[in-house]
């Protein structure tokens, strides 16, 4: 399709008048704020959770459960995300937006009351995670194509822009509002979605409405179930990856690792190959036909990878190296860890909205390119501090990398959204946010894998001597300087003392000089934070070259483009009517 400039379209005038695109916005800002910050205040409560559970995370025998409570909801929330769109240019974007909100509140209901011990509580929590994932879906698949149809393409950015500040925000607000709640009762961490979710519910039924386009067709049964399973089963391998197998650090070598990546692939082909020949496709692959979607769908996957498993990677940097150095006691510092972290948020929140508002004028292009420049400028500048940084340079520094993200963020969404035809915008809107959510677990499974490999080649033997220097019979050290590094990256992102969590009854045979020297709040960090700035300086490679290629793909995306609709006065006096 050739693209040209073209006049900003009509916005349909929806019913109630002009308010009702901010009635919109609202709506869908509550709903996006509320599924991200449960999606990440989890990672800090982790640990009251298994305690209210009576559950250890950190035994290998309950590793998978730990790993699919953190990685199930993204899973899941991948896989049905274009399914929910697909639902939604059918049935009613506002249909599908109100019912997820809906399943979300009741899944959280059943979450804050889960009723068994041990590894059925595990159980049970994971289950209900992916039935809220579910909800989240359907409102993340929704809101961007509510916003689409209910503001003029000269607006989309700045509405759009909001909204993705509320899911960035919510993001890292998650972290600090799941340390205050699990210091009350771990069942808060759910529980506080409740109100929210009735609220925007019954608001969204009351006051959403359908001025869409909608497109009847029939439900590509084949495309979604092929989807589904192709999908799901990389996401799993790719998680299934992180676990270790036989003597390896990693998973990478196990068959069902191998044969659930390598059936997924396969599957994912045979999809292609069926949305071409199928009269109701659930894909569209005919959208990829416009440049400025393609384009910007694939700088947007890889903005997510770059920034995804970062973002655990610099929380790990503070929790088991930074804050112990600086005496937080390791219990205190998943909270104190997001704290430190908001310089990313307030960056984003300061850049969203001006590049939003400044899009909408300028097109998405300078802004989009520029920002991911600006993100790769800033990986480069983590790789220059030392481990035992001065805050200030490194808020300052995450401080520009959230105003990086800020500037690509909302401008890449206008600009996808604004290129597609109006009946398919919940697809659209679909697609774009599973090449986000895909790009969050592909990304976490890389960054921790380099981070492995780094650890792994010097950590054992200075583990080793250091252990034995202190008292730790010879058999043991090796016993545990053998461990794969994620045990030990693991507890340090719980809150837990590693080597005290390792060494555990041990510690009580060796002298107390011994035992508080390895349990104290220098030696573990003092230790892991070469092999660690090794491994970071992987990580961070593979992140600037991730958005340099981002980029390259927004910079060729075109000039600002919306795509030409037929006249929409005839909808919208049938909606008014």
């Amino acid at each position: 399709m050739k693209q040209t400039l073209t006049r900003p379209e009509k916005a349909v005038v929806p019913p109630g008048g002009m308010a009702y695109k901010w009635i919109a916005l609202s709506n869908t800002t509550i709903g996006m704020l509320m599924a991200t910050v449960n999606a990440t205040s989890i990672l800090i409560a982790m640990p009251v959770i298994f305690r209210g559970i009576n559950i250890n995370p950190l035994d290998p025998a309950n590793f998978s459960y730990l790993l699919w409570l953190l990685m199930g909801y993204m899973v899941i929330s991948a896989v049905l995300v274009v399914t929910a769109g697909r639902l939604g240019d059918m049935f009613g974007r506002t249909r599908i937006y109100n019912i997820g909100f809906a399943v979300f509140t009741v899944a959280s209901i059943g979450l804050s009351l889960v009723w068994s011990q041990g590894s059925a509580g595990a159980i049970e929590l994971i289950v209900l995670r992916m039935v809220q994932a579910v909800g989240g879906a359907m409102i993340m698949a929704s809101s961007a194509a509510i916003l689409t149809d209910a503001f003029p393409s000269d607006q989309r950015g700045f509405a759009l822009g909001i909204n993705m500040i509320a899911a960035m925000a919510g993001s890292f607000l998650g972290i600090v509002a799941g340390g205050i709640l699990a210091s009350i009762n771990w069942r808060w961490i759910f529980l506080i979605n409740v109100p929210i979710g009735v609220v925007g519910a019954v608001w969204g039924f009351w006051k959403l409405r359908e001025i869409g386009v909608r497109y009847r067709a029939r439900i590509d049964w084949i495309g979604n179930l092929t989807f589904a399973a192709g999908l799901a089963m990389v996401l799993i391998g790719v998680t299934s990856g992180l676990q270790p197998y036989g003597g390896s650090p990693m998973g990478w070598g196990n068959p069902s690792v191998i044969g659930l990546v390598a059936g997924g692939l396969v599957v994912l082909a045979f999809f292609a190959y069926w949305e071409t020949r199928t009269k109701d496709p659930l894909f569209h692959l005919e959208l990829f036909k416009i440049r400025a979607f393609t384009l910007g769908n694939l700088a947007g996957m890889l903005g997510a990878v770059a920034r995804g498993g970062l973002q655990f990677m610099l929380i790990i940097w503070l929790q088991g190296i930074w804050l112990p150095l600086h005496g937080y006691d390791y219990t205190q510092t998943p909270l104190w860890a997001g704290i430190y972290m908001l310089p990313l948020t307030v960056g984003f929140l300061v850049a969203g909205p001006i590049s939003g508002k400044l899009s909408d004028r300028y097109g998405a292009r300078p802004f989009a390119t520029g920002g991911m420049l600006l993100a790769a400028v800033t990986f480069g500048m983590l790789m220059l501090l030392p481990a035992d940084f001065a805050y200030p340079v490194f808020a300052g520094v995450i401080f520009l990398n959230g105003i990086a993200m800020g500037l690509f963020a909302s401008p890449n969404t206008a600009a996808i959204m604004n290129s597609v035809p109006a009946r398919h915008r919940g697809v659209a809107s679909g697609i774009r946010v599973t090449f986000q959510n895909v790009g969050m677990p592909l990304s976490i499974g890389l960054f921790f894998t380099l981070m492995i490999i780094g650890l792994n080649a010097t950590v054992p033997p200075a583990l080793y001597s250091g252990l034995t220097a202190n008292g730790v019979p010879p058999a043991l050290a090796h016993h545990l300087a053998g461990l794969p590094p994620i045990s030990y990256l693991f507890a340090s992102f719980l809150g837990y003392n590693p080597l005290q969590t390792l060494l555990g009854p041990v510690l009580m045979q060796l002298s107390p000089a011994d035992a508080a020297r390895l349990t104290g709040q220098t030696f573990f960090p003092s230790l892991i934070s070469g092999p660690f700035q090794h491994g970071l300086f992987l990580v961070l490679t593979f992140s600037i070259v991730a958005s340099l290629v981002a980029a390259a793909a927004s910079a060729l995306r075109g000039g600002r483009y919306v795509h030409e609709e037929v006249d929409l006065a005839p909808v919208a006096e049938a909606v008014r009517s």
